[in-house]
């Protein structure tokens, strides 16, 4: 299997530590989007392997976007999409589920791997397995509470709640004990994109970042 070219930079992680959710924009729309999204600070973004044209998306934000952004791919639940994200030169992976195969290529690679997981069980296995960081997923249903639950005995395990993430919950899963946050529609406002409203889009975006940049406090 390939290895990949864009190279994760924890750095630029740890700036701001959310993984954007870029899911069924065309390369015309995200060339829109990314340049207004890095500018408001954000680092990182993940394309979904199974969302429209994801591994042309991500060669392309590579392309124009590599030496400021971690691009990687999600949504990776298999061997298959492990390679097509790779062969696109995603720089890190995340998955909605334990994956052992795909895993272990990871971490053999050096590759970050954010695998999903749900149940304690679920969490300290994806940890044990050599997972970067466990996204909890879905976390939308359970919540900020289940987060600080989590964390209570899995103190040493660096979680990443994702599904229904918004900028009003954001801060308190921070606070909760989460190392950073997975999100989706709610910073890529599909209104905002579908109208084209760039300006307002970067808006959020700085809302969003002022709200992560404040977490401590």
């Amino acid at each position: 299997m390939s290895t990949h070219r864009n190279n994760f930079r924890w750095e630029l992680f740890d700036q701001l530590p959310v993984v954007g959710i870029l899911r069924n924009v065309s390369i015309e729309e995200a060339a829109m989007i990314l340049p207004v999204y890095i500018e408001a600070g954000f680092t990182t973004i993940e394309v979904p392997i199974n969302s429209e044209n994801s591994a042309e998306l991500i060669r392309r934000l590579v392309l124009d976007f590599g030496g400021t952004l971690n691009i990687g791919a999600g949504s990776v639940i298999d061997l298959p999409d492990l390679q097509q994200a790779l062969d696109a030169g995603a720089g890190f992976i995340v998955t909605p589920v334990i994956d052992e195969e795909v895993i272990s290529h990871c971490v053999n690679e050096d590759i970050p791997i954010f695998p999903g997981a749900f149940s304690p069980t679920e969490v300290a296995k994806a940890w044990k397995l050599g997972a970067a960081m466990v996204k909890v997923f879905p976390a939308g249903g359970a919540g900020v509470d289940y987060i600080k639950a989590l964390k209570e005995p899995l103190k040493g395990i660096k979680l990443l709640p994702t599904g229904g993430v918004s900028i009003n919950n954001a801060k308190d899963y921070f606070l909760a004990g989460a190392q950073g946050l997975g999100v989706s529609t709610g910073l890529f406002k599909s209104e905002l994109i579908r109208n084209k409203e760039w300006g307002k889009l970067r808006e959020h975006f700085v809302s969003f970042h002022r709200v992560i940049q404040n977490r401590g406090t």
